[in-house]
């Protein structure tokens, strides 16, 4: 007897898509903390690595020349955003735990309403306002927990790290035929030269190379698959499952590296954590 498999649902492929994302991306800290290399040694080859990627990437698809032709400067802005961004990521890790670095993250959503709000003039929903505060909160109770143990600058990095990309939802949401994935490989070559100039990237230990290009390889992955995830599922859905990042990131941390955060972040982050989840669940 013969078996039919049907092909899975525009659903559940876009969850399956999303799923791999979030998988990906919380590798970022274990990458970053497991080179022993400096913070720009890691941006550039992890950047040379990422624009390869997605260039081939875009090359394979056809998509080169829809991306060129939706390239101006909203896409531009993104691009330095996403460079200065990239920057503070890779810094922040070496600077503060994984976990801080994810839960600071989390609060990407609610720091775009309220960009969303200023620049925009798109009221947030009450729920939103509220879990806004929550997460600051939270947040207020990581840099707390930071002042005596991990590095507040670390932190601060993170939380610059939030903002830029909060910036960069705000962009697509005005001009929203802006082109994605030119910007994302471009914010890394932006990169490469200040890297050569301020560290000795070439210089690298060779059996660290391996590691850094996967790095590179692992985000252009996870930031395709986020793209043609979204495109399947509704923006709240792609938003919650994004969430799933706050906790594997430091489980992952924790797993791999033995890293424990102080307990200011497992209270700051259960805030922050509740709050994303509370507003994303679906209304009834």
């Amino acid at each position: 007897m013969l078996i039919s498999l049907s092909a899975p649902s525009p659903r559940l492929r876009g969850i399956g898509l999303v799923g791999i994302s979030v998988l990906f991306f919380s590798t970022a800290g274990l990458f970053t903390k497991g080179v022993p290399e400096d913070a720009w040694t890691i941006v550039f080859w992890r950047g040379l690595t990422a624009a390869g990627v997605t260039f081939g990437y875009l090359l394979m698809t056809s998509g080169l020349r829809r991306e060129l032709a939706s390239f101006g400067w909203p896409a531009l802005f993104v691009s330095l955003l996403g460079a200065s961004g990239s920057a503070a990521f890779i810094a922040a890790f070496k600077l503060t735990s994984i976990a801080n670095v994810a839960l600071i993250y989390a609060t990407v959503p609610f720091l775009a309403a309220i960009l969303a709000w200023v620049c925009l003039r798109e009221r947030p929903t009450r729920r939103t306002l509220l879990a806004s505060c929550a997460t600051i909160a939270g947040v207020v109770i990581i840099f707390g927990g930071s002042i005596g143990g991990t590095s507040p600058t670390g932190d601060l990095l993170a939380l610059w790290m939030t903002f830029t990309l909060a910036g960069s939802m705000v962009v697509y949401r005005r001009w929203p035929e802006t082109s994605a994935a030119i910007p994302s490989a471009l914010s890394s070559i932006v990169l490469l030269p200040i890297a050569l100039i301020v560290a000795a990237p070439l210089n690298a230990a060779p059996e660290f190379m391996p590691a850094m290009a996967a790095f590179g390889l692992v985000f252009a992955v996870s930031s395709i698959a986020l793209m043609a995830g979204a495109r399947l599922l509704p923006s709240a859905e792609t938003a919650l499952l994004s969430a799933l990042e706050t906790p594997v990131a430091p489980l992952l941390a924790f797993l791999f590296l033995a890293e424990v955060p102080p307990t200011a972040t497992f209270i700051g982050g259960g805030m922050i954590l509740f709050a994303v989840l509370w507003s994303q669940w679906p209304r009834k």
